[in-house]
């Protein structure tokens, strides 16, 4: 059983952008490819538009573009044409739709460069990044409601890994990424998610919108350890033969 014709263009997109989630999406079933693609041909698309060029006006305007299309897919109206948003339309409810809807606009702070106001600030940037695609991707597999704020807590998990592997490029592109970049500030923040980190009771069919997640519980302890990792570029991403695990027996390591 091959992707649908429409869902291609969104597996290079993301095969190119985002490499890593690009290996966990082949590792799922193919009902499961059709929709995971759009979803994170999306967050590649989003998370690239306020980089592609210096003029905030520009930046904006290309998160206004998406907002704009998910908005006509939450109203169920004729949606743009677009290689990523057409089959998207296919994938989101109203709800999912206007969730994400919140991603894009908390990628504003990606426009700026004024740092997180506070830790509430900083945690709902990485939920409403991460935990919002990581729960949109679960619920469309069949996660029950009662698990959200679990698969919300190993995406706040994931999605700081990400985000201190970025640390370097976010500085040396003027940004102040983090509230406390001393190594004690960065080892604290390490344990301090670590610690909510909380492993979800997921359907079989639900459990490919965790694998971007493998192997996070063990990166987080290495970065609590030896937080230096961060600032010189040395935080890990996941061993391939966690994957591989995972793919074959339907547990996720984290």
């Amino acid at each position: 059983m091959s992707l649908p014709e429409m869902v291609i263009p969104c597996a290079r997109i993301v095969e190119q952008g985002d490499p890593d989630r690009f290996r966990t999406v082949m590792a799922a079933p193919v009902s499961a490819r059709a929709a995971l693609f759009p979803l994170y041909a999306l967050n590649v698309e989003v998370s690239r538009a306020p980089w592609v060029t210096q003029e905030v006006m520009i930046a904006e305007m290309r998160l206004q573009w998406w907002r704009d299309a998910l908005e006509e897919i939450a109203d169920r109206q004729m949606v743009r044409k677009h290689e990523v948003t057409t089959p998207l339309a296919g994938v989101l409810t109203a709800d999912m739709a206007r969730r994400l809807d919140e991603s894009v606009a908390a990628r504003r702070w990606d426009v700026y460069r004024e740092p997180f106001e506070d830790k509430a600030h900083f945690d709902s940037y990485i939920d409403q990044t991460a935990g919002h695609l990581m729960w949109t991707a679960a619920e469309y597999l069949g996660a029950p409601a009662d698990q959200e704020s679990s698969v919300r807590s190993v995406a706040l998990a994931a999605g700081l890994v990400a985000f201190l592997r970025a640390v370097p490029k976010l500085e040396d592109a003027g940004r102040i990424p983090l509230l406390d970049g001393t190594q004690d500030g960065v080892a604290a923040l390490a344990g301090r998610i670590r610690m909510r980190l909380t492993v979800p009771r997921l359907p079989t069919s639900a459990r490919a919108a965790l694998w971007p997640a493998i192997g996070v519980r063990s990166v987080l302890d290495q970065i609590a350890r030896d937080p230096a990792m961060v600032v010189e570029g040395r935080v890990p991403t996941v061993a391939p033969w966690r994957l591989s695990f995972s793919a074959l027996t339907g547990r996720v390591m984290l």
